[in-house]
């Protein structure tokens, strides 16, 4: 009954904005159906699998004139990608979890040569023991790689962050490659309400494609004067300028995040914002910070206790390369009490999350006795609203200690 209805609106060619119900996997792949990009090179992985499949169907049906690239790895699908954007064309993937660790050598690769390539990826653990369920493991560990990361709580946002990413990787003063994140089946396999835009509006909206340093220039009838090198041996003499400009090209990232996202929102009439505030002024009195789907369990918590007459909130960090350190700091500063939660480890140091919000702490030179970790879903591990109402409680009651806690763990 949901893929009759998916495909009949598919059909309708979405004249205006459509509602049905899809899956973040699919919502995924129809984003990407409707850019339309020149080369998608796959090799499956649970879960991001269904992603590749639908979007397989697309091309199958003549829905996509995309050239499809089945190779025999992660890594040579990435590798397939950098070739193809090189050559100018526009380029996106798709993979999780250990995908994403056989990719690591490309990941560098591809953001050093300033390629905009977008890849969704569906969060799952990674190894070992073997998991496929969801933690941030995965894309945590490459948070470092100069790629551009955006955290989905919801189909939706799996749908609007892909048209969103596109347009941001290809900025010229950005050009560097995207990652766009839902988690591993709570996200990519649940079924939601997803409002697609009309293909000519999600086209017009990315605009055509033209990279500006091809070394295919088909409008130059100098070719020497306008080929590029690409992947060359670069030595002391150049190196670090080259790492400054990815650092540069970075923070260019964070004003012109905010120019897209404001431009997407005229479109669809749904913000974007870097971080978002909910039920959060100036009478809270404790928040908690999460990514993704947590958020949505978070919300609903923090909802039901405000009608009992509690003053708590939820701040839900989407954008986190480039962190949004001065937008995260408007919102805490005045809060006497947070908790950081993290789907994710940095084993021997503080996790992921929190230590960016210990620096947005630090940035704003305020007392962090009121900042506290916690480490949860790992794994696929649920969080349950009575997870998040003992960290309220803990938060409100001053119970909360400096060591890391863990939430539905049996440690």
């Amino acid at each position: 009954m949901v893929n009759d209805i998916i495909v009949t609106m598919n059909r309708l060619g979405a004249e205006q904005l459509e509602a049905t119900g899809m899956t973040g996997a699919e919502a995924s792949a129809e984003a990407m159906r409707q850019i339309g990009p020149g080369v998608v090179p796959v090799f499956p992985i649970t879960p991001q699998t269904p992603i590749i499949e639908k979007f397989a169907a697309f091309a199958a049906s003549g829905r996509v004139k995309s050239e499809m690239i089945t190779v025999e790895s992660e890594h040579s699908a990435l590798s397939a990608a950098v070739g193809a954007a090189a050559a100018g064309s526009r380029a996106m993937t798709a993979t999780s979890s250990a995908g994403l660790a056989l990719m690591y050598e490309i990941l560098g690769v591809v953001s050093g040569m300033r390629l905009p390539i977008v890849m969704n990826v569906v969060n799952r653990a990674l190894s070992s023991p073997i998991n496929i369920h969801c933690d941030h493991s995965d894309t945590m560990g490459v948070r470092d790689c100069g790629w551009i990361q955006l955290y989905s709580e919801s189909a939706q946002e799996a749908y609007d962050h892909t048209i969103l990413a596109i347009r941001l990787a290809e900025q010229s003063t950005v050009l560097l490659p995207t990652m766009v994140m839902q988690d591993g089946f709570i996200t990519s396999h649940l079924l939601e309400k997803v409002e697609t835009l009309s293909d000519e509006k999600v086209q017009n909206f990315v605009g055509e494609y033209k990279y500006p340093h091809s070394f295919f220039d088909q409008t130059s009838k100098d070719v020497l004067q306008y080929s590029s090198t690409f992947g060359p041996l670069m030595l002391p003499d150049y190196f670090f300028e080259t790492k400054i400009s990815q650092y540069q090209a970075m923070e260019n990232a964070r004003e012109i995040y905010k120019k897209i996202a404001s431009e997407l929102t005229k479109i669809t009439e749904r913000d974007y914002p870097e971080v978002e505030s909910f039920q959060v002024d100036k009478y809270t009195e404790a928040v908690v910070i999460v990514m993704s789907s947590g958020a949505g369990t978070a919300k609903e918590t923090a909802k039901k206790l405000n009608a009992k007459g509690h003053k708590v909130g939820v701040i839900k960090v989407s954008l986190f390369r480039p962190f949004p350190y001065k937008e995260l700091g408007a919102v805490i500063k005045d809060i006497p009490n947070i908790a950081v939660l993290d789907r994710a480890f940095s084993f021997g140091s503080a996790a992921p999350l929190f230590t960016e919000v210990s620096q947005t702490v630090f940035k704003l030179g305020i007392n962090d006795s009121n900042l506290h970790s916690y480490v949860f879903g790992l794994g696929g591990r649920d969080l349950r609203e009575k997870d998040v109402e003992q960290v309220y409680a803990d938060l409100l009651s001053g119970n909360s200690s400096r060591e890391v806690k863990f939430l539905n763990s049996n440690i």
